[in-house]
């Protein structure tokens, strides 16, 4: 991750020996390596600071060491060398836990994804029961894959609402009411018996933005994701933003409706109430013998059904508008937009960009650029890999 906090360059250290001046250049460089997985040493130059000159020597000598490898490859059309980290045997776990659903996944520090599994789970399940499931997942995929537990170095967890970093405790608004007051960090921790990092599900898409999407290079950055929940995860100057408490990005709450509906979170008219894929399926589902799932309407948007279709229209003009008061104050560069809905594709994004630029300054609502996320609906469990892996090598 770029410009983490903590992390120095060359230039912030006092003066000291040759050699330690190195050792530290060869940590931040295997540091990115390990987070980013293979990069062009133009990629490792930008993102530690150090000079192309510097990579180059650092990277022969691991390369020499057995610890590297590098091969050709293009960048901006142009001719490059890439870097990777040799295999270790370790991994990383990521775990993200939904409304209805749990999914795990298996990673190397070279970002080399080893096991997925997924699970559905019960709307309104219970903390220790979903832990349980995630266990038996993680005992399932070890088995398979051959890989022994001591080496699952830490497991990064996404949950769907705001969590209290202070004391790991998901607080009120989560789209899981039964967790809410639950240590997190210590429930997980007994289940699994490793080191766990948890953290808000749109945090860790936006982290898997930067990691492992298409969007490495970008410095400030909004993830939006849509689903029974609305969420918005932020990198600002290449980092995780988290505000005071942890709690940031909660744009579901935001108002935009004075006289509308009552939210879960307590207060009227939240996004939430006009925008999320609960509310959707409820407007839709009336006069159908049964409610509709996300699936549905998915399908019908793609066959042009007309109810469906305005809907959809609604919910993202509503989404632009409270996504244009986020962008007036960062100015980020890019909106990269994620949940079930991905595949809608600009049936979606069409509407949510028309709310930018009718409600954000107009430079800034022409200037942002917004996209469908590729990662689909593995963002959240990849974002917890890299938080996972991150952490495991400060």
């Amino acid at each position: 991750m770029n410009d983490t906090p903590g992390r120095q360059t060359s230039e912030n250290l006092r003066p000291g020996s040759q050699s330690a001046l190195r050792r530290h250049n060869e940590q931040l460089i295997v540091a990115e390596l390990r987070e980013r997985g293979t990069s062009s040493q133009a990629e490792l130059s930008r993102a530690t600071g150090l000079s192309t000159a510097t990579i180059s020597n650092i990277v022969k000598a691991l390369c020499a060491n057995g610890l590297a490898t590098t091969h050709p490859t293009t960048s901006s059309g142009r001719r490059a060398v890439a870097v990777s980290l040799l295999e270790s045997p370790d991994v990383a776990l990521g775990i993200d836990f939904g409304r209805s659903h749990v999914r795990l996944a298996l990673a190397s520090p070279g970002l080399k994804l080893k096991d997925e599994r997924f699970a559905a789970l019960p709307v309104g399940h219970l903390a220790a029961d979903s832990i349980a499931t995630a266990a038996a997942l993680l005992e399932e995929a070890l088995a398979e894959t051959g890989i022994s537990r001591s080496r699952v170095i830490g497991a990064g967890v996404g949950i769907p609402g705001p969590i209290d970093h202070r004391t790991n405790t998901v607080i009120r608004g989560a789209i899981l009411p039964q967790w809410v007051g639950v240590n997190i960090v210590s429930q997980l921790e007994q289940a699994l018996r490793m080191p766990i990092l948890v953290d808000n599900d749109a945090n860790l898409g936006a982290l898997a933005q930067i990691t492992w999407g298409e969007h490495r290079s970008a410095k400030d950055l909004v993830f939006l994701k849509i689903g029974s929940g609305i969420g918005a995860g932020l990198i600002l100057n290449g980092a995780p933003y988290y505000g005071h408490t942890g709690i940031t990005g909660e744009i579901g709450h935001s108002t935009i409706f004075d006289q509308g509906l009552v939210c879960r979170c307590g207060n009227r008219g939240c996004l939430e109430t006009v925008a999320s894929t609960t509310v959707m399926i409820d407007l839709l589902s009336r006069g159908e013998p049964t409610p509709l799932t996300v699936e549905n309407i998915i399908s019908r948007a793609h066959s042009g059904d007309a109810a469906t279709l305005r809907v959809i229209d609604d919910a993202g003009m509503a989404v632009g508008r409270a996504i244009a008061n986020v962008a007036n104050m960062i100015n980020p560069e890019i909106i990269v937009v994620g949940g079930p809905l991905s595949s809608l594709g600009e049936v979606l994004l069409a509407p949510i960009r028309r709310g930018l630029i009718r409600h954000a300054v107009p430079a800034i609502g022409q200037d942002t650029i917004v996209v469908m996320s590729s990662l689909g609906d593995r963002a959240e469990a990849l974002g917890a890999l890299s938080l996972a892996l991150h952490h495991s090598h400060n």
